[in-house]
């Protein structure tokens, strides 16, 4: 196959060098929090797991996925990387990281559809024989336009609720050709990375954007997942009246219990000062929820695609677009109301001007789950036909453990009565 005409980081900016240290010193400080990635990279740089191998990835290219490129590359493989995000790669980061001898990085930040899907070819270019995702954009592509390549490519791993979803329709449709673990499904990533990560750094970016305080406001967190429970979570835990929409009757009930507002968007629309989806699906809020908001509200999506808020049912209602602030675009609709969109509907917490993702220890979490599911998957291959499989519960608790033992944490073991105790079933009263 020939190789992509699209050119590395390096060879697009102006002042690379200058960049490569800025990001090297981001991800100095990322690394000095991800104890997780040292002691997994350590063991990688050891044994050299991925030699001969090639990863490809799309991933959120900033300064804590860095140490996670790196970690793979240090344990031998040829790493080629990009973003999944148009808003979400930092360019420093990214520079730095194409210095690494067994690194080439294409992510860029702020390209257009053309150039983004051209940097997901460039890293097909590669030929990998794993790929390491997030969204299913490098695995969609593979499959869809170069097909010739999925025998060579021994499995994957995918990081994130959407891509998850996508690939468990693709399996259910029989289209998906080689194995890939949902890495997104796993203790460790739901109960952390989605709940807390997309707490905390959703609420910070929008603070830090706007320069709004939480306190008093009405809320609307659309779905009631787990990233979902995590924003409605750390919103009330900031002094916000906090409402819940869902489509699933359960999850509306555990909102409901939870304490907070249960009510459909319609209503939501109403009362509500900020809006923040988190459920992955398209078409949230509509033309009919923006006809009913009220003068001056926030709009963000915590979701994934930037297809949760009807931007273009909005920009037709709207008579007047202007920016109010760096990564706040104002529509000002027929009856003079003004609704607020923060970072063009895309992933708030990474493609608002100032966002920095999740908080460094969680992400340490998240990606030591990738790592070792990396090594899993070429190590024991044989045990994985083409498909999505859930991750290993032992690696999963492999990493908590390291993660325990890292903040000084103990906790108790079950003896072997306890274990005998468990496993049996002829213990009555």
């Amino acid at each position: 196959m020939t190789e992509s005409e699209y050119p590395p980081i390096s060879e697009q900016l102006d002042d690379a060098e200058t960049a490569r240290a800025e990001g090297r010193r981001k991800m100095d400080w990322a690394a000095q929090h991800m104890p997780i990635l040292e002691r997994v990279g350590e063991e990688f740089e050891a044994e050299q797991p991925f030699e001969g191998e090639r990863i490809g990835m799309a991933m959120h290219v900033e300064a804590k996925t860095a140490i996670l490129v790196e970690t793979l590359a240090d344990g031998g493989a040829e790493v080629a990387v990009t973003g999944c995000n148009p808003l979400s790669t930092h360019d420093d980061v990214s520079a730095a990281l194409d210095t690494h001898e067994n690194i080439t990085s294409y992510a860029k930040r702020e390209v257009d559809d053309e150039e983004y899907y051209a940097a997901i070819e460039a890293v097909i270019g590669h030929e990998p024989t794993v790929t390491v995702d997030d969204g299913m954009d490098l695995v969609a592509a593979i499959h869809e336009d170069y097909p010739e390549l999925i025998d060579s490519i021994v499995g994957g791993c995918e990081e994130t609720t959407t891509g998850v979803h996508r690939l468990r329709a693709m399996d259910a449709d029989g289209a998906l050709e080689y194995p890939v673990f949902a890495v997104n499904d796993t203790p460790m990533k739901r109960l952390f990375d989605n709940v807390h990560g997309t707490g905390e750094s959703s609420l910070a970016s929008i603070a830090m954007t706007t320069n709004l305080s939480w306190a008093g406001k009405n809320v609307v967190v659309a779905g009631y997942g787990y990233c979902g429970k995590g924003v409605a979570k750390k919103a009330s835990g900031q002094n916000a009246n906090v409402i819940v929409t869902e489509v699933e009757p359960r999850r509306a009930l555990e909102a409901h219990m939870e304490g907070y507002d249960v009510m459909p968007m319609a209503e939501a629309a109403e009362v509500g000062d900020v809006f923040l989806t988190t459920t992955g699906n398209r078409d949230v809020i509509v033309r009919e929820h923006f006809e009913r908001m009220n003068d001056g509200v926030l709009l963000a999506n915590a979701g994934h695609f930037d297809i949760e808020i009807d931007l273009d049912a909005l920009d037709d209602l709207a008579v007047d677009r202007h920016e109010a602030r760096d990564g706040v675009e104002a529509y000002e609709l027929e009856d003079g109301r003004q609704l607020n969109v923060i970072a063009e509907g895309r992933l708030v917490n990474l493609a608002a001007p100032i966002s920095l993702g999740h908080p460094v220890e969680v992400m340490d979490q998240s990606f030591g789950v990738q790592a070792v599911c990396v090594r899993e998957m070429l190590e024991n291959s044989d045990e994985y036909e083409a498909g999505v499989h859930d991750v290993p519960d032992e690696l999963d608790k492999e990493i908590a453990e390291i993660k325990l033992e890292a903040e000084g944490v103990a906790f108790d073991s079950l003896t072997d009565v306890q274990h005998e105790y468990m496993d049996s079933w002829d213990h009555g009263t």
